[in-house]
């Protein structure tokens, strides 16, 4: 447990942290970069971010987006299959990529003076990738079997995918980042070949440069590299608004585990939604409130004190695109039943919707949430990160600059309102994860997470 004085000096480090200067650069092609120095070692972190992920795609191509990061390392005109990440690894670097519901990044991790390798090769297979029929059939098997390592058998994971396919009904929001089987079975060369060209373009991406490194000469790299490359006319994206829910929906569902699990959500604005400024942030406190620290209210009252869970937590994804979710889930303790572990989180909902929280834990939980952003932001790569994802989900990178005022601003009764509007049965999704035994009577024991939206 963080001490007083500890949280203190990292409160004090804010400052040159969260608002250490960005420079943002747009290319007449569309393409926007961000630069923020950080001269405390000599790297850079390096990212590419696509406005595309899995709430863009429709039924029957669900997972599209994922498995067109996996054929970004297939090859292009001019470099052969594998050699982009060689030729990274030959530099010393590091690199990966990520699908999300909103988003897919593609990120290299390089000595300071290597970031035009990056820029090279980011720009070479933004607009020159090659789809092998071949091997997106071999990729598909990966992906399924992906698919059924993740999801598949391991019942939290599936028990999410239920849930959300459960509680969102119009929203993209529905479907998975990773796609149904039926979907990843049946791509093919066209499918992808017509994303690629949608969405892989310098106007729909945002570049994201984070190290020991001088804004302009970045600028001046990533004209060389990105700024020949031509706009492109990306699709015009339909709304897809979540209609309105007006009544409580369950979900029972029954696969190999040895423990229970019990999940409940409720629709709630984000950031990018919200009509009332400071209530996703109080949404967030309230995440706080309830769990995260072993002095947070699900682990003092529900685990010690009254030994009806496991564990539980609660967790808000502010930065979404579309309308989210807030979820609770946690695991019934030895010999309670999921019912009371449901009954005890609601009497904890119903005391906060009747009395407001002290000013001394607001206080407690506030400096948790601002030490926690703290810790993130002294990740070069963290930086990077909250820059891009801002960006992709439509909101202006500046709110990282943001965040930690408006969480200090929250107040007793704003959460106290919050609890009240949205913490209602028209709004609000149960599922139960019912385990069943295999047929040689084993179960396997299920997995957590920490994030209820991981894939």
């Amino acid at each position: 447990m963080l001490s007083l004085k500890k949280l203190l000096l990292l409160c004090l480090c804010l400052p040159a942290l969260a608002i250490a200067e960005v420079s943002e650069y747009q290319l007449d092609n569309g393409l926007k970069l961000l630069v923020k120095p950080d001269d405390r070692a000599p790297v850079v972190v390096s990212q590419v971010w696509y406005k595309v992920g899995s709430s863009y795609e429709h039924n029957g191509i669900t997972g599209i987006s994922h498995i067109l990061e996996h054929m970004m390392f297939k090859g292009t005109k001019n470099l052969a299959p594998g050699e982009f990440s060689e030729i990274i690894a030959a530099n010393g670097g590091s690199q990966n990529a990520f699908t999300g519901r909103d988003y897919t990044a593609y990120f290299q991790t390089l000595e300071k003076d290597r970031l035009e390798v990056s820029f090279r090769l980011e720009a070479e297979r933004m607009r020159n990738l090659i789809i092998d029929e071949t091997e997106l059939f071999k990729e598909r098997d990966v992906v399924s079997e992906e698919r059924r390592m993740r999801t598949d058998d391991n019942p939290q994971a599936l028990m999410r995918e239920a849930f959300n396919a459960t509680a969102f009904m119009n929203s993209p929001y529905h479907h998975p980042v990773i796609g149904w089987m039926s979907d990843i079975n049946h791509y093919q060369k066209a499918d992808l070949d017509d994303w690629y060209q949608k969405w892989y373009a310098p106007n729909n991406a945002v570049v994201v440069v984070v190290g020991d490194v001088n804004p302009d000469a970045v600028y001046q790299l990533a004209k060389k590299y990105f700024g020949p490359l031509k706009r492109e006319q990306t699709a015009t994206v339909k709304p897809q608004v979540e209609v309105e829910q007006r009544g409580e929906r369950y979900l029972k569902l029954k696969a190999p585990a040895q423990l229970p699990y019990l999940m409940m959500g409720w629709k709630v604005p984000v950031i990018t939604t919200t009509d009332i400024d400071w209530e996703p942030y109080a949404l967030d406190v309230l995440a706080g409130i309830l769990s995260g620290t072993s002095s947070s209210r699900f682990s003092k009252e529900l685990v010690r004190d009254q030994q009806v869970a496991a564990g539980v937590s609660a967790y808000n994804n502010n930065f979404s695109r579309l309308d989210d979710m807030f979820i609770i889930g946690g695991t019934p303790a030895q010999g309670k039943s999921v019912d009371a572990l449901q009954k005890a989180i609601q009497s904890q909902l119903d005391t906060l919707k009747m009395t407001p929280v002290s000013d001394a834990e607001l206080q407690r939980v506030k400096t948790q949430v601002v030490a926690s952003e703290v810790y993130e932001l002294d990740s070069v790569f963290y930086q990077a990160m909250q820059l891009g994802m801002l960006e992709t989900v439509g909101l202006d990178w500046q709110l990282s600059e943001q965040y930690v005022d408006n969480i200090k601003a929250v107040t007793a009764e704003q959460i106290q309102q919050a609890v009240q509007k949205y913490f209602i049965d028209e709004r609000l999704t149960i599922g139960e994860l019912v385990p069943v035994a295999t047929p040689d009577n084993n179960p396997p024991q299920a997995k957590t997470s920490g994030d209820p939206h991981a894939r």
